[in-house]
């Protein structure tokens, strides 16, 4: 499954009345953490059908950022049924991901 830029005009379409559980990333390009992030989110990606990847750029969607409070970057945030359900905030690896979801 590919990855969807979030944006707040998309932002209730995509995730809040998503019918899947949904993981953002809120990244920024300058970031190398999050450079080294985009990889293993892509392939998580690819691997679950069953959970949509969403990218928030926070230099692009400040107000987006703000509304959930990201401080530092990297950060996911795991939505079930539209509402905030984990977070993990750093680079994670393939394994920390797979447990990150199986929180669901």
């Amino acid at each position: 499954m590919k990855e969807t830029v979030i944006t707040m005009d998309n932002f209730a379409n995509e995730v809040i009345n998503s019918e899947k559980p949904v993981l953002l990333d809120f990244w920024a390009e300058w970031c190398g953490p999050c450079r080294m992030l985009a990889p293993v989110l892509a392939e998580f990606a690819d691997r679950h059908d069953d959970v949509k990847v969403g990218k928030v750029n926070v230099d692009e969607q400040r107000a987006l950022a703000a509304k959930f409070g990201i401080m530092s970057i990297p950060t996911l945030i795991l939505f079930k049924e539209g509402n905030p359900v984990a977070q993990r905030i750093g680079l994670q690896n393939a394994a920390s991901l797979e447990q990150f979801i199986s929180e669901l």
